[in-house]
């Protein structure tokens, strides 16, 4: 799913190489002012023309489903979908794109975090977008589709009213609704009759779906899976899986038009072919000690060889367990409030909340104070069955947990034991003094 923004609050701008040049060479003016002076001007223009031609299309125009595939970027990790309508008759090329968002939106990272990030429709020339990624070296596919005349003109007539400024807004929905959903549904829902899929798709989650095009072993992965719920295991539908724009190219490439009677069904797509082709590139394969995994099974050893010189020394470093009990705490009150005031999908019922308690926060300052020990006992003893907790959620399948947290959660284990154990034996023996400081009075 492609993202774009604009870089002033009324310019939309599409971030194509070609439109990228006029953004060196106004760069290289010294007069600041007039640099935006021209760029709203450039932009303007190039929104201007859209407008003028949106109207402008004949019986004779094609319309076709663009598939962009997945860039190195993480905005670009799934790839990008367009619809395209190409007239000859009016000389008209454009591409309609779900994909445009606003940086300069009030409060735009908060409600970015919360889910409630408003895209945009935008219409480009086609040579504009398809710029973009012939330059990052991506492939775009195009399936003409095969429409009749009725049916084109209701989908034609279907974009240009989403295109109207009071009706390009909406709000994005990561696997709902985004920039493969729409262009399906807008196809879908101006069809005669109705289109069935074959069932090519494998059955995957949605948790699945997403480590096919991020990895299984990255810290992008690690970070989505620790945010993702429950309802990230759920093996997904047909439908729910063309959230991905190569999963829907695909679905589209063997579905068919059904129509009343069985008069006139035929393929849906009427034929597919390479618009942007991409060059061989050598793939540098990641190194090993970068991996998750790695880095925690290493911090474990570390962590248990660091155990065991303090059962040996008496020395103990508290500074460890304090840290543990920071990062633990940041990352759960992150997961905390995607949970229950975030919007996004998939991030509801997050088991992963059972070992990032969002107080260790407050824990992580309160392990230093002695007078609090008897009840931060208390609070390690329940961190330490919550730890438990998690665990049995792992073995029972419950929710699907990240492999690199297997080694951090056993040495967050071994630590908080360790503690409890150590700030026991401390307790206890205050507590026979006291006693014997009165028995003795």
């Amino acid at each position: 799913m492609r993202e774009l923004y604009c870089p002033y609050i009324f310019v939309i701008y599409h971030k194509s190489a070609a439109k990228r040049s006029h953004i060196r060479f106004l760069w290289n003016l010294k007069n600041i002012r007039m640099k935006k002076t021209l760029l709203i001007i450039v932009a303007t223009l190039m929104l201007t023309i859209v407008k003028a031609q949106e109207m402008q299309f004949s019986d004779s125009a094609s319309i076709s489903i663009l598939t962009c595939s997945p860039g190195q970027e993480v905005y670009a990790k799934f790839g990008h979908s367009g619809i395209r309508i190409n007239d000859p008759v009016t000389k008209t090329d454009m591409v309609f794109n779900y994909g445009i968002f606003s940086f300069n939106t009030e409060n735009f990272y908060y409600k970015f975090i919360k889910g409630e990030t408003d895209y945009y429709l935008g219409v480009h020339p086609t040579d504009f977008f398809l710029a973009e990624y012939e330059e990052r070296n991506s492939m775009v596919w195009e399936q003409v589709l095969n429409l009749s005349t009725t049916e084109k003109r209701k989908i034609i007539n279907a974009l240009i009213e989403n295109y109207r400024p009071e009706n390009r807004v909406y709000r994005y929905n990561y696997v709902f609704d985004n920039c493969a959903t729409r262009p399906r549904d807008k196809i879908l829902n101006n069809i005669t009759g109705y289109i069935q899929f074959q069932n090519t798709t494998d059955s995957k989650t949605f948790r699945q779906w997403v480590g096919e095009y991020v990895g299984h072993d990255t810290w992008l992965k690690f970070g989505i899976d620790l945010v993702f719920g429950m309802s990230a295991d759920k093996t997904t539908q047909q439908y729910e899986s063309m959230f991905l724009p190569e999963v829907l190219m695909n679905e589209f490439e063997r579905a068919k038009v059904i129509t009343k009677n069985n008069e006139n069904n035929r393929n849906l797509v009427k034929e597919t072919k390479v618009i942007v082709s991409s060059q061989a590139t050598e793939t540098q394969s990641s190194m090993l000690i970068s991996k998750p995994f790695v880095i925690f099974s290493a911090l474990l050893l570390l962590g248990i060889l660091l155990s065991l010189y303090e059962q040996k020394t008496k020395k103990y470093y508290t500074m460890l367990d304090s840290l543990l009990l920071l990062g633990t705490g940041i990352a759960g009150i992150i997961v905390f409030y995607l949970m229950f005031i975030s919007l996004h999908p998939l991030v509801k019922y997050n088991l992963n909340i059972l070992w990032l308690n969002p107080l260790n926060i407050i824990a992580a300052v309160l392990i230093w104070v002695k007078p609090l020990r008897v009840y931060m006992f208390v609070y390690q003893l329940i961190n330490i069955l919550l730890l438990v907790l998690s665990l049995i959620a792992v073995a029972l399948s419950v929710q699907d947990f990240n492999a690199a947290v297997f080694p951090l959660v056993v040495l967050i284990f071994i630590r908080y034991s360790l503690w409890v154990v150590r700030i026991k034996h401390r307790i206890f023996r205050k507590a026979k003094f006291l006693i014997k400081s009165k028995s003795g009075n």
